[in-house]
């Protein structure tokens, strides 16, 4: 699982070393990330490029203090950092990486981090809400083409455990490929893509043996 900010889960395989591009999540890690307002100052400095406490604290209608004291727990576990080029208490911060992952099995056993990252998913699925809501509500306003290339759908498929991950798989390397293909074009806009998989059959979770 995989998260670009606090919105877009998606998939990856096996853990493997943080990178400018990925992070992954530790018990620590998770736990200080499940937080409101720590949850969408990372997701801010990610859309948003490097910015100070007092930007972040309009930016998200809060206060300056709150911002700054949040953005070093968040610098504790590695998630955020300060670029060193603010001056004073213009500190500017910038996100560690462009998206975070983690497994569930990573944190079995450890009620606080599971109990964490029950919140963290759940808080991404209220923002996907949120936000699709958004461009609902003004998807009327941009070109006809833009409106017909967004938008949602939902299959279902007969799958086992590992041809779901191999399906999620394929699907993350479809999504890497399209990243930054419109990069210098003024025409491309930045567009999420969520990806959700979960079982319809919830009365009939599989036996070990199945």
């Amino acid at each position: 699982m995989a998260a670009q900010d606090h919105t877009t889960p998606s998939p990856r395989t096996a853990s493997g070393p943080s990178d400018d591009e990925n992070v992954w999540l530790t018990p620590e890690s998770v736990r200080v990330l499940a937080h409101p307002l720590r949850s969408r100052l990372l997701g801010a400095l990610r859309r948003g490029g490097p910015a100070t406490a007092t930007d972040l604290a309009t930016l998200l209608g809060t206060n300056s203090g709150a911002t700054s004291y949040h953005l070093r727990k968040l610098e504790s576990v590695g998630l955020v950092h300060d670029t060193e080029e603010g001056e004073g208490k213009r500190r500017l911060w910038r996100a560690s990486s462009e998206y975070h992952s983690w497994h569930p099995s990573d944190f079995e056993g450890d009620e606080d981090s599971e109990t964490a990252l029950n919140w963290l998913t759940r808080d991404y699925a209220r923002h996907f809400s949120e936000q699709y809501d958004k461009w609902l509500d003004v998807s009327t306003t941009w070109p006809t083409a833009w409106q017909d290339a967004c938008g949602s759908s939902d299959a279902a498929v007969l799958v086992t455990a590992e041809s779901l991950e191999a399906m999620r798989e394929e699907m993350w390397d479809l999504i890497e490929r399209y990243r930054r293909v419109g990069q210098g074009n003024p025409q491309a806009r930045r567009i999420a893509v969520y990806a959700f998989a979960y079982p319809l059959d919830l009365d009939r979770p599989p036996t070990t043996k199945e």
